[in-house]
């Protein structure tokens, strides 16, 4: 599937609210809820708008993964930005139910990478969940590596997981 990176704009609030909502129980199965809130879109506003402001200071980047008939397809950020010598940030991303299983999220994990080291970043930092084997192939197949898996145990949807930490370091 051919995709773009699109950096996130006010302008995108209303497609990714509709994004994200129909993607909610999808979402909710991997990943912690946002919380009800989040889906007002009063509430998404005012979250879009900080996040717009953390990207505009340099402390976060934010994309939309956008296919070629310009639908949402997921979303790909990189948060955390310690902003020292060595610059390291942290990935997140999500792929919409429709989208999963065609090599959206490494596709987009692969453009992201071939632009961010413009940024001055030198490394990423990811955590996933040790059930969430698809996000595993993901990070691996773009040369991240596995540092650890937490011994702390956690209970979501029933089963029991830990977090898995990966890292890449890029050349600048």
């Amino acid at each position: 599937m051919n995709i773009t990176l699109k950096k996130l704009d006010l302008h995108d609030a209303q497609n990714l609210f509709t994004f994200e909502l129909e993607n909610r129980s999808f979402f909710e199965k991997m990943v912690p809820s946002r919380g009800d809130d989040y889906y007002q879109f009063d509430c998404f506003l005012k979250k879009h708008e900080d996040l717009l402001n953390e990207q505009k200071e340099g402390k976060s980047f934010f994309y939309l993964i956008i296919n070629l008939n310009g639908h949402i397809c997921g979303r790909m950020n990189i948060v955390d930005l310690d902003g020292g010598i060595n610059t390291t940030g942290h990935l997140g991303y999500r792929v919409g139910k429709n989208y999963t299983g065609k090599g959206v999220a490494s596709q987009a994990l692969q453009l992201l990478l071939n632009s961010i080291s413009e940024e001055g970043i030198n490394e990423i930092r990811a955590k996933t969940t040790t059930n969430n084997i698809a996000s595993q192939k993901v990070l691996e197949k773009n040369g991240f590596e596995r540092v650890s898996t937490s011994d702390e145990l956690f209970f979501m949807n029933g089963e029991k997981i830990s977090f898995v930490t990966y890292r890449c370091l890029l050349k600048n």
